[in-house]
């Protein structure tokens, strides 16, 4: 297996226990001490974090059909600093209340489309 796959499997798997921890706490800890629209975003930012961590798992496979692919790999890395920037900036948003934290969202939803993107066009091109 290639390190960059063994990366993106095993960054997954974390992605996705942080995910689950995370949602645990907005249900369980935050619901009484964040109001309602925060909370929302909390909600959000864990939606995310788990689709494209599970994306990332896929990735992980991917790479392993198509060990060559440069795309399949990028797209690796783009999922994966997507969910820090975008899941990233809106916890801590919802934590702190920071209006300056939801610039770096952007930032993430475009490191995700892109690495969707990517991923896409590793699977039509790099046969």
């Amino acid at each position: 297996m290639q390190n960059h796959t063994r990366i993106f499997l095993a960054l997954a798997a974390v992605l996705l226990a942080m995910a689950v921890a995370l949602g645990a706490i907005g249900t369980h800890a935050l619901v009484s001490r964040l109001p309602p629209g925060r909370l929302a975003i909390w909600h959000t930012a864990v939606e995310y974090h788990f689709y494209h961590a599970l994306g990332l798992f896929a990735v992980g496979f991917i790479c392993q059909l198509l060990p060559q692919s440069k795309k399949a790999r990028y797209s690796g890395y783009a999922l994966a600093a997507g969910v820090f920037l975008f899941s990233g900036s809106l916890y801590a948003f919802a934590l702190i209340d920071a209006k300056w934290l939801t610039t770096l969202a952007p930032a993430g939803g475009l490191a995700l489309i892109a690495g969707w993107a990517l991923l896409a066009a590793a699977l039509f091109r790099d046969r």
